[in-house]
Order: C-alpha cells, then structure tokens, then sequence
C-alpha cells in the first residue's frame, strides 16, 4: 500500500528546514529508506518512507524548492512536522544532489520538470 503526504510549506526552526503539510499526518511511525524521487507530472520530489503495511511518499512540491535548495547548500537537515512530531529525512542532502544533476538537461524527466528544476537549483549558474 502507498500513502502520499503532499508537502506544500516550510519554516526554519534552529538550522532545520521543516517541512509542513495541510493534511493531519502521523510521523513519528516512518522509516527512512533514503531515497529521493521525481513525480515529473506533480512536478514534486518525493522522499520515501516505510510504514507499515507499505509505504509513505513525501511529496516535496514546488512551492518548497528555494527553501529546500537552501537547505542543501547550507547543508541543514530537513523535518517532516506531523501531529505526532517530527520525521528527519536522512540522507536527504546526499539523494538530492545526485537527483537533481541528473534532472539537468535530462528530457527524461519532462520538459516542465527540467526547466522547474533548473530554474530553481541552478539559477546561479546561467
């Protein structure tokens, strides 16, 4: 079974990014599976999760990007906020690098994707 949270909003609370969502959401349950993947047509990273019986996918949509960008220049941890706490998404920074200079170029991921991702993660650059 697959749940999707969606992740629309963050706010930085002492060096952490944390992410909030508008759904009631449980975290403190999660397991991290270190993993960080595209939903080209959400246009949203997605960061997976084990709970029982299956899965949680974290939405991460483009309305986080700047934030979630500074984040990894910076190095900061990111939280998942749920009613219940706080969910950390380890590996976070290390699966979003490699993702995202992937993306770069790549029409494999969709056109809008690409030049979403770009835009935000490489604006530096061009």
């Amino acid at each position: 079974m697959r749940t999707k949270w969606h992740f629309t909003k963050t706010e930085w609370v002492d060096g952490v990014l944390r992410l909030l969502s508008e759904e009631d959401v449980e975290v403190t349950h999660l397991k991290a599976r270190n993993q960080v993947i595209t939903d080209s047509d959400a246009v949203a990273f997605v960061y997976l999760a084990e709970a029982e019986p299956g899965y949680v996918y974290v939405y991460l949509h483009e309305s986080t990007w700047l934030d979630v960008k500074k984040a990894i220049d910076g190095k900061h941890p990111l939280e998942a906020v749920g009613t219940d706490g706080v969910f950390t998404l380890s590996s976070f920074q290390e699966e979003m690098e490699e993702l995202v200079a992937n993306i770069e170029g790549n029409g494999n991921y969709g056109e809008e994707m690409v030049e979403k991702v770009e835009r935000v993660f490489f604006a530096e650059q061009r």
